[in-house]
């Protein structure tokens, strides 16, 4: 898994310009089974509220929010 990609596949979802899963596959250059699987881990291990919108033809965040992606300090 490529946190680049995935960076890009969420920056491509908040534009709502993915297109469909070949169609962001392919602008990704990964395959159509990794989109899918990008969707599941965002949707189960981060609890983020996407889905895909057909009359958009794109993924999109159906809540309003973002996900945070940053190194937390712990003092011990």
């Amino acid at each position: 898994m490529n946190i680049q990609k995935i960076k890009h596949f969420i920056y491509l979802v908040q534009k709502e310009r993915t297109g469909t899963p070949i169609e962001v596959a392919m602008k990704l250059g990964i395959s159509e089974r990794m989109i899918y699987n990008y969707v599941g881990i965002l949707k189960n291990e981060f609890n983020v509220p996407i889905d895909y919108n057909r009359y958009k033809q794109s993924y999109c965040f159906f809540e309003c929010g973002s996900l945070a992606w940053e190194w937390e300090e712990i003092l011990v």
